[in-house]
């Protein structure tokens, strides 16, 4: 691969800029890019045809993850091989594969004609542990969801979002909106059932509900679960039955036992 240049100073302007992308939200939505950490992850954007901007990769990386990093570097308009030090500073984990890439970020704003109403799809609201984001992302994928849909809450290009999701961000449906009852209301009105996951008592339990069709089921936030107003916007409120003394379930945990009774 052709290098632009060899960076081994972690004060390099660059670098700096690289950083901010990784930890400050904000600065990544005001430029428009994130960065991507990890050989297979960066492999899983260049092969989903992520427009990547930049690669950063250290001398051994390439001697260990040449196989992945070969078409990253295809893809990508600038390469730079970078230090272990630098590595260190790019990195978001404790024990970096010293591969790294900054990438345009992807096309997720509201578009109602990104639903297929005979679809299923998972609504995430305020859900703000990017494990649990990330991890919610990769289970649709897995079992077939058609999409995801995404108010509030984590950013879905925080960093431990990115590497939960193993690369699932880059392949699925995933829809953005800041105005969740809006949207919900808007699918309902075509046909599509809306399903809140809470833990009530009183509420239909989900082995128990057909959910035939097309519908969306909603996450809620991990202490506050789902808003008033979203709830107004689910056209029936379902609960997952649990015993013993659990009461509540990790948001990750209830929105794969969501999907799978959807896909069922």
């Amino acid at each position: 691969m052709i290098f632009t240049e060899k960076i081994t100073s972690r004060n390099n302007e660059r670098i700096k800029y690289a950083v901010r992308i990784k930890e400050k939200e904000s600065f990544r939505r005001g430029e428009g890019l994130f960065l991507v950490e990890g050989a297979r992850l960066c492999y899983d954007a260049a092969l989903s045809d992520v427009q990547i901007t930049e690669l950063y990769v250290t001398a051994e990386a390439q001697e260990k993850y040449g196989s992945y990093i070969s078409l990253v570097a295809e893809k990508a308009e600038r390469c730079f091989e970078i230090s272990g030090d630098v590595a260190q500073k790019l990195a978001d984990t404790k024990s970096t594969q010293g591969v790294f890439c900054l990438c345009k970020m992807l096309d997720k704003n509201t578009n109602i004609g990104k639903i297929k109403y005979n679809g299923k799809y998972i609504a995430l609201e305020d859900v703000s542990n990017p494990s649990n984001f990330g991890a919610v992302i990769r289970t649709a994928e897995a079992v077939g969801l058609d999409g995801v849909i995404v108010s509030g809450g984590c950013d879905l290009y925080n960093p431990k979002s990115l590497r939960a999701s193993m690369g699932s961000v880059f392949r699925l449906n995933v829809v953005e909106t800041d105005d969740l009852p809006g949207f919900l209301k808007s699918l309902a009105n075509e046909g599509m059932f809306v399903y809140a996951g809470v833990p009530d008592s009183n509420a239909e339990s989900i082995t128990e509900v057909s959910m035939a069709g097309g519908g969306v089921s909603i996450i809620g936030n991990e202490g506050n679960g789902i808003t008033a107003e979203t709830l107004e916007a689910a056209t029936k409120l379902v609960t997952i039955p649990m015993k013993g003394r659990a009461e509540s379930l990790n948001a990750a945990a209830a929105a794969s036992i969501m999907i799978w009774e959807m896909m069922r």
